[in-house]
């Protein structure tokens, strides 16, 4: 699965890619859908899985 199959914004895809990342971790891959459906979610994943990674796109 890729970042864009997700349903994320243009300028997150932008912003994603900028930053060298080019597939979501396992975690991102579950947990992207939940939170864009507004769903709160509770998660777990071993150190270094991408739990915490951000990406902040510039406003226009």
């Amino acid at each position: 699965m890729s970042f864009n199959q997700l349903g994320l914004s243009e300028a997150l895809l932008k912003a994603i890619t900028k930053k060298g990342y080019s597939t979501p971790s396992p975690i991102q891959e579950k947990a992207i859908p939940v939170i864009l459906d507004r769903k709160d979610i509770l998660a777990s994943a071993q150190t270094g899985t991408g739990k915490t990674c951000r990406v902040y796109p510039a406003h226009p």
